[in-house]
């Protein structure tokens, strides 16, 4: 590279020294000086000692002005300019105290002379560039000697210098600042962060736009009218950035200046956008800011699609797009007149693009398409995708920019801008800003998309692994609520569970896994499984919690959670409960309204180990309801959780006419409180009891005639129950179920029971522990039908350990009406 363009430069001697030294290999010595925001200089560099003539010692803590080049009056007959008066080439640039002063808020720059020691004068070219930041410093001041540049034969435009230092020009924080930016760009690598800084220091000047495919580095504007230009050229900046050509007939310097504002104009615009988009993490929120940040500033009619994938919010789209991929029209936002556009693009639409359309274009390639004039021809095959509907009148003579809009360098969608016929083209220029918006608008949208598609996979995995509880169980109604965490990630370790048990029972679990995310989702899961299987068993709930616990220390450390567990008896009105750790029930009694929290012994959480736990047992009545429920709906940071146990008492007693009413009750009055951060589980079981007249009870004696009797006084009751017509089935079953105590149990005694209720079910007991097993049976065996003919005439049927030996039931559906 030639003097006259080289941007870099090296320390060793300057101008100060004596007489000026040519520029080595094309570079040049160059002065650093910070000034703070007292205007005092806090900063100067060997080359600032080289150049002015003052030590570091003596120029620190002065006032810059005092030290650096000014403008001022410059007698032409002077030889000799005292120190502090120097003065600005005519038309060169604004004086520096300009700068220093605070006046200018942007790169500015000059050429003064100075005067030193000796019968010379030196010549300087100055470069000032504001400082923005939480620190002191407000001016970063670079300054060369210009008689450096020059050999006699030489002919260098100054203008065309661009400044530059050196790493070794001892320039304060840069360390600091190539350990932030990762912090401050978190998409930068710490390598990469070292290249920029190192860009910074050797060139001089800021990168104030920052991308994987651009550096903007700004070359500040060398010659600042005078005031009598000023405001032409402020018309003709502004028509510049608006896209319109800059006239031919300007003079070069100018047409730089115009150019300059307009990429200024383009770099404000670019930065006003981003700050409007992003601002939350909802797709739908996130592509209407997209689409109104650039209509009506930088197009009229903005149209937004998206690919399927993202709309639905699923995972990240695989492979390049092809004629058969889905685009949904996501938003179109437009000055025309209101509804326009609504019938003939509406939003929703899903449509595929033909390869020879310039939107194929733009998603295949990943580039933007600039069209500056949409022909009538053009309109015709852009029309033919919308069957019946005639858009040509909406786009023939529009000029058209398409943008893709990726992320990860895969097209998630594209952009299709259109400014009306009247409105100046676009141009390349708007090519390249629509390219850095749109490339700024796709990490937004893929953000918000990444997190839907998150926020999806664990609400689907939160809702697998919460049961489907049926409304009605035996004796009782039941419903439940859940609500996710507001944290990010949403996943919780709260569940809640029902278990059929025999005898007409219902276990009533409720737990929560201390911890949030798939961690405590994936235990809770395990957890659940184990109490249903281990209730399935019968269990007392004391030992169910025991046996829990010893699970939970067997799986890991970590494995820690409270529990609930009760077992109402319809037929015995009593409700069994245990705790593990967990804030207590509340029961809502139906004789006076009035509820009570129940005084449980407490016990450690399950995965403690080594602690006991204990059951109560509590009488209830038909009506009565039980409320059981995580301390996520009570719990409330910095607050007692006495108020919210409070309050659930007083929300669980009002009134309700349905238990779905109950429950949002209950969480209007709990969860908005404001404050809550984990998730919430909550079961609520009426206790509606089952009477002694829907209960018939019988003792057998281990005789093969008591199968005969068995069926009798099943029919019987049946009929009475007005239930003849399930009589045939019922006693064939029992006698089934009476014939294997008698043949296989050696059982002292047989116990029959039919109990009425949402279905018929009919339990035998005896005291022998071994359980029947279901045989595959065929024609010749005289063993193992009975059983399969329980299977296959019952709506269902099992067999179940108790105290005393074990039950053998099953349930037939009853008739409707």
């Amino acid at each position: 590279m030639d003097r006259g363009t080289e941007t870099g430069a090296a320390s060793g001697p300057g101008a100060g020294d004596g007489a000026a030294e040519h520029a080595t290999d094309g570079r040049i010595p160059l002065a650093v000086v910070v000034v703070d925001r007292d205007g005092l200089v806090s900063h100067w560099s060997s080359g600032a000692r080289r150049l002015f003539g003052v030590a570091k010692e003596e120029a620190l803590g002065r006032q810059a002005v005092d030290l650096l080049p000014v403008s001022g009056a410059l007698p032409e007959a002077a030889d000799v300019v005292p120190f502090g008066s120097r003065a600005t080439y005519d038309g060169l640039g604004p004086g520096l105290e300009s700068s220093l002063d605070g006046r200018l808020s942007y790169p500015a720059a000059g050429r003064a002379r100075l005067g030193a020691a000796g019968p010379r004068r030196i010549d300087v070219l100055w470069w000032a560039y504001p400082l923005v930041g939480p620190g002191p410093e407000r001016l970063l001041v670079l300054a060369a000697d210009a008689a450096a540049m020059r050999h006699e034969d030489d002919d260098v435009s100054f203008e065309r210098i661009a400044p530059g230092f050196a790493l070794h020009t001892d320039f304060p924080g840069a360390e600091e600042l190539a350990r932030r930016l990762p912090d401050i760009l978190p998409s930068m690598s710490v390598g990469e962060s070292a290249r920029v800084v190192a860009q910074v220091l050797e060139l001089g000047y800021p990168v104030l736009e920052f991308s994987q495919n651009d550096r903007v580095p700004v070359t500040p504007d060398w010659g600042v009218p005078r005031r009598a230009e000023r405001t032409a050229r402020r018309e003709r900046a502004a028509l510049a950035a608006s896209g319109a050509p800059v006239p031919r007939d300007l003079p070069d310097d100018e047409r730089e200046d115009l150019e300059y504002v307009a990429v200024r104009e383009r770099l404000e615009f670019l930065n006003e956008v981003s700050g409007r988009i992003g601002t939350s993490l909802d797709l739908s929120r996130t592509i209407q800011e997209v689409s109104r940040a650039v209509v009506p500033r930088f197009t009229d009619v903005a149209g937004t699609y998206l690919r399927e994938q993202v709309v639905a919010g699923e995972g990240f789209p695989d492979g390049v797009p092809d004629t058969t991929t889905m685009w949904h029209r996501v938003a179109v936002e437009h000055t025309d007149e209101p509804g326009r556009w609504d019938d003939v693009v509406p939003v929703g639409e899903a449509m595929p693009f033909p390869a020879h359309t310039p939107f194929f274009q733009c998603m295949t390639t990943g580039e933007p398409v600039l069209v500056p004039r949409i022909s009538e021809q053009m309109g015709h095959v852009i029309a033919a995708q919308f069957e019946k509907r005639d858009i040509r009148p909406l786009i023939t003579n529009r000029s058209m920019l398409v943008v893709p809009l990726k992320a990860r360098n895969v097209v998630l969608g594209f952009m299709i801008l259109l400014r009306h016929p009247e409105r100046v083209e676009f141009n390349d220029m708007d090519r390249v800003t629509g390219a850095e918006l749109a490339a700024r608008a796709g990490l937004v949208l893929d953000n918000a998309r990444m997190y839907t598609f998150q926020e999806s996979v664990a609400e689907t995995l939160q809702d697998s692994m919460l049961p489907t509880i049926a409304p009605r169980m035996a004796g009782c109604d039941i419903a439940t609520r859940y609500l996710p965490g507001t944290l990010l990630g949403r996943v919780g370790g709260d569940w809640f569970d029902s278990v059929k048990l025999p005898g007409s029972r219902t276990a009533l679990v409720v737990g929560d896994v201390m911890g949030h995310g798939l961690n405590s989702a994936a235990m809770m899961g395990q957890l659940r499984t184990a109490v249903q299987t281990m209730a399935a068993l019968d269990l007392p709930p004391a030992q169910l919690l025991r046996n829990l616990d010893d699970l939970a220390q067997r799986l890991g450390d970590g494995y820690l959670a409270t529990c609930l567990y009760a077992v109402y008896d319809p037929i015995a009105g009593l409700l069994h409960l245990a705790n593990a750790g967990h804030i207590p029930p509340v029961l809502v009694r139906a004789a006076d309204g009035r509820s009570e929290l129940l005084d449980l012994p407490t016990g450690a959480p399950i995965g403690v180990g080594g602690v006991p736990f204990e059951a109560v047992r509590v009488r209830v009545e038909p009506g009565d309801r039980l409320v059981m429920c995580t301390d996520g709906l009570v719990e409330v940071r910095g607050e007692d959780i006495g108020v919210g146990l409070a309050t659930l008492c007083e929300s669980a007693a009002h009134p309700a006419a349905s238990m779905d009413q109950a429950c949002d009750t209950i969480i209007r009055a709990l969860n908005t409180r404001g404050g809550r951060k984990d998730d919430v589980a909550l079961l609520m079981a009426r206790l509606n009891g089952i009477g002694p007249e829907a209960v018939a009870e019988w003792r057998l004696a281990p005789e093969p005639a008591e199968a005969g009797r068995a069926r009798a006084v099943v029919r019987e009751q049946l009929h009475a129950w007005g239930l003849a017509g399930l009589a045939d089935n019922a006693e064939l079953l029992v006698g089934e179920l009476v014939t294997n105590v008698v043949r296989h149990a050696h059982s002292r005694g047989i116990g029959l029971r039919l109990v009425r209720g949402d279905t018929l079910l009919c339990e035998v007991d005896d005291d022998d522990h071994t359980l029947p097993i279901l045989l595959s049976a065929g024609p010749g065996d005289e063993f193992g039908r009975g059983l399969r003919i329980v299977s296959v005439l019952s709506r269902e049927w099992g067999a179940s350990r108790t105290g005393a030996g074990k039950t053998v039931w099953f349930e037939l559906t009853l008739p409707r009406g």
